[in-house]
Formats: C-alpha cells, sequence, structure tokens
C-alpha cells in the first residue's frame, strides 16, 4: 500500500531574515482534504473504489444498519443517566458509529481488541452487555467484563497506553504462532503521545499482528487536530515503514472493507497498518465538557449533513433492502434496550467513596490515612447538616 509523500520542495531564500510568509504554515493536505476511502456517499449513494470492496447481503446490510441504531440509543440513554446523577461522567461516541460498527464487524472472534473509554460501539460488536460498560462511569467498579471473554480488554482512560498493550499482546501472538490479529483503538489527540510512537516502532521493528485504528473526530477536547500535525494523521505510518490508509469514518461500508483488509494482512504476517477514520465529534469529548466554547455551531451542523446512521438508511430505502415495518420495529427494540439500561444503573449500588485510599499504597501510609480521615470528617460534615 502506497502512502502519498507529503515533502514539498522549498526554493531558497535570498535573504535570511523572517519574513510574514514563513510565519504562516504552508497549506497542507489536511486542511485541503485528502482523499480517503468510501464506499457509501452522504447522500446515500453507492460508489466503488479500486483497492476496496465489498459485497453484502440486504440481512448482512441491516444488520449493520441496526448495530448502529442501537449503539447510538444506548449512548444517548447513558449521556441522559450522567445528566440525571446516575454517572460520574460519559464519553459520548455520537457521530462514531460507522467507523467503531464497521471495524468492529470486521474482526473474527479470535481477534482481540484493546479500546480506549469510548468504544462502546465494538464493545457491542464484541457480545459485551453495555450495561457492563457502565459500572466504571458510576464508580462502582473498574470494569464490569471479563476481558478474556469476549477478547475485548478493559477500557482504557490513560490516553494512548493501550496501544503499547495491543503491541506487545501481538507480538506474543506472533511468537505462539497464531493467525489471529490484535486491534488497537485510539484519537487523533492520542496520536502526539509518546506511547504511540513507541507502540509504532515496536510493531514495525518486530512485524507485530497489529491494527492501529485511529479515529480522528478533528478535536483532542478543545484542541483541533491542525494544532497537532502539520500532515494527515495515517501519512505518519510512512515513517515507521508500514502503510496507513484514510478512510471516511462515517461510511460503515468502507470501514469494515479497510478493517477487513488491514487484519487480513496482519492474519498473513505481512505487519501493522494504521487506519485513520475520519469523522467528526458531533457532541461533547466528554459529559464534563462545552464543546459551544472552542467550536462553530455551523461546523456541527455541516457534519450533520454527513450521519453515518442516515446515509445508511437512505441506501437501504432506495435500493427496498428495509421497509418501514423494520425501521419501527427497530425503533421499538431501540426503546427496549435504553429501558434496560436504565433500570441497571439505577439498580447499582452507590459508589464507595471511601475506596480510592485503599490502594494507594501496598503497606500503607501515614499520609493516605490523614487524608483518608480528612475526607471522611468532610462527609460527616454533611451528615451532621441534614439533622
Amino acid at each position: 500500500m502506497t502512502v502519498e509523500s507529503t515533502a514539498a520542495a522549498r526554493k531558497p531564500r535570498r535573504s535570511s531574515k523572517r519574513t510574514s510568509a514563513a510565519k504562516t504554515p504552508a497549506k497542507t493536505p489536511m486542511s485541503s482534504g485528502p482523499e480517503l476511502v468510501q464506499l457509501l456517499t452522504p447522500e446515500g449513494e453507492r460508489v466503488e473504489h479500486p483497492d476496496y470492496s465489498i459485497d453484502l447481503s440486504a440481512d448482512e446490510l441491516r444488520g449493520l444498519y441496526r448495530d448502529m441504531v442501537l449503539t447510538r440509543r444506548f449512548d444517548a440513554e447513558a449521556t441522559a443517566l450522567q445528566r440525571q446523577g446516575e454517572l460520574g461522567l460519559w464519553a459520548s461516541l455520537l457521530g462514531q458509529e460507522a467507523a467503531q460498527i464497521g471495524s468492529g464487524r470486521a474482526l473474527h472472534d479470535d481477534d482481540y481488541v484493546f479500546p480506549t473509554y469510548r468504544e462502546h460501539g465494538v464493545a457491542w460488536c464484541r457480545g459485551v452487555d453495555p450495561t457492563n460498560l457502565l459500572g466504571m462511569f458510576r464508580g462502582v467498579n473498574h470494569g464490569g467484563w471479563d476481558p478474556n471473554t469476549n477478547n475485548f480488554h478493559l477500557y482504557t482512560i490513560v490516553i494512548g497506553s493501550q496501544t503499547l498493550h495491543a503491541t506487545g499482546y501481538a507480538m506474543g501472538v506472533a511468537k505462539d504462532g497464531a493467525d489471529s490479529a490484535v486491534i488497537a483503538y485510539f484519537g487523533d489527540g492520542a496520536s502526539s503521545q509518546g506511547d504511540v510512537a513507541e507502540a509504532f516502532t515496536f510493531s514495525a521493528v518486530y512485524n507485530a499482528p497489529v491494527v492501529f485504528f485511529c479515529q480522528n473526530n478533528q478535536w483532542a477536547i478543545s484542541e483541533p487536530t491542525e494544532k497537532q500535525t502539520r500532515v494527515p494523521l495515517y501519512q505518519r505510518a510512512q515513517g515507521f515503514g508500514f502503510p496507513g490508509v484514510r478512510v471516511d469514518g462515517n461510511d460503515v461500508l468502507a470501514c469494515l472493507a479497510v478493517t477487513r483488509s488491514a487484519l487480513e494482512r496482519a492474519r498473513r504476517g505481512e505487519g501493522p497498518t494504521l487506519v485513520e477514520a475520519f469523522t467528526y465529534r458531533m457532541g461533547a469529548h466528554t459529559t464534563s465538557d462545552d464543546p459551544t466554547k472552542y467550536r462553530a455551531d455551523e461546523e456541527r451542523a455541516s457534519w450533520e449533513a454527513k450521519d453515518p446512521i442516515l446515509r445508511l438508511r437512505t441506501y437501504l430505502e432506495n435500493e427496498g433492502a428495509a421497509d418501514e415495518a423494520y425501521f419501527t420495529a427497530l425503533d421499538e427494540e431501540s426503546e427496549t434496550l435504553g429501558k434496560r439500561v436504565r433500570e441497571a444503573v439505577r439498580s447499582m449500588p452507590q459508589p464507595d467513596r471511601m475506596a480510592i485510599f485503599d490502594h494507594a499504597y501496598a503497606d500503607g501510609s501515614a499520609l493516605v490515612d490523614e487524608e483518608r480521615a480528612q475526607f471522611a470528617a468532610y462527609q460527616a460534615s454533611f451528615a451532621e447538616e441534614g439533622k
């Protein structure tokens, strides 16, 4: 897979003095919009790509649509529960459903996933009960599922560290002689972390069967991608010696086809691939964030027209692959899921506020003991006020 070079020839300057033009960054493919793999346009029209093709039945297309709809419904319910005080925090995937469902459905059962904290759609594809994702955000556990049951690791909060975990695991897979692959999810902001660069280096040197799947939603909290890189993220792979490809992250068909190809390449022993899913974060970074402070409403509106669910629905309707009865039944299933999620969260215990002190040190600490006592007294003061 050939990655286009971004090196540009520079003419020698006659003067060493810095000019105003020199202060302005050169126009890059990031701002001019490089080509990306697309199989389904925002208008819901099927197109072909010379390097990636996919042929899905009507049942499979409806399955992808159902996955995205139910994942979005779960995500919306979790956001509402956080606003109601039932969760301490929530990281929404709104707008990124195609990237997650497309890549998630490309996986084999024996492949292993290393997620961040936003891969709710991938968790759905791996068979993790959505209600199990919520315990950590309520503060009652560190993840409510066994990673080895579904080959889906626990959520990783530390930015970028899971790429190293994935690389090490993939190196082990190769040494074991298995024909499975590993996939690591991370965001555009994490691509600036040293952990990610180290993972790229190790995976390339050891030819690890790993796919690095970057969901470029264009905002690392309040910082746009242009503040982090002068070139499209997928081109970074070239410097480490393995291929990179940019895919329309709002096109579930393209995400499925590209990820499937990258995973097959890994299984054949041809090493890592970087997939950049170019998408958009429709909501806040997390529920503690206010995106209206740093981005324009017009930007979101332009991306709403590229909604991944809407474009697949348009295609299904135009092809006669789904009728109104199907969509009505799915709406009912969606509401049932929302109700189940609400009931599950409200039946969870209240988090133990003192537990944070229990495992800070293996052998205890005088300072932590003092802080525990101070916090206990602080909590007790509210109980006294209520009497």
